[in-house]
């Protein structure tokens, strides 16, 4: 439960690898945030630079053999890196969700961005029918 001083989402020292040859590769390396009720933050930064494995992380979506070392990531006070699967696929979609940056593999271009949204909303039973707020 958010309580005034509670952020919605908190990462502190997240660090995120990836083996390759041998050695550990920090694709996210000591990342600390804190995003309150209401604010938008936007992540930006050169391709390559860890901007969706950083979203991934959060998810806790990332492919193998990717992993997260350490840290923690809070979102409405609960750590998502200590919460079951079932717990994480209850959140994901219906209390935070992330659109890749592929719209071709992600957006059908045959319906509009707001009949999809409303599609996620309508399964997590968030609206019903065509009612999108």
């Amino acid at each position: 439960m958010l309580t005034p001083k509670t952020p919605l989402l908190e990462i502190r020292n997240l660090h995120t690898v990836f083996p390759s040859n041998g050695k550990l590769v920090h694709a996210v390396d000591s990342v600390n945030l804190t995003l309150n009720e209401g604010e938008i933050l936007g992540v930006v930064g050169e391709s390559g630079c860890g901007k969706s494995t950083l979203l991934l992380s959060l998810l806790r979506l990332l492919r193998y053999p990717g992993r997260v070392e350490s840290g923690q990531v809070r979102f409405r006070g609960r750590d998502l890196l200590k919460l079951n699967n079932s717990e994480m696929r209850a959140l994901r979609g219906k209390e935070i969700s992330m659109i890749f940056q592929d719209p071709l593999s992600t957006l059908n271009p045959a319906f509009s961005i707001g009949e999809q949204i409303g599609e996620s909303l309508r399964l997590h039973h968030m609206v019903e029918g065509n009612n999108l707020p």
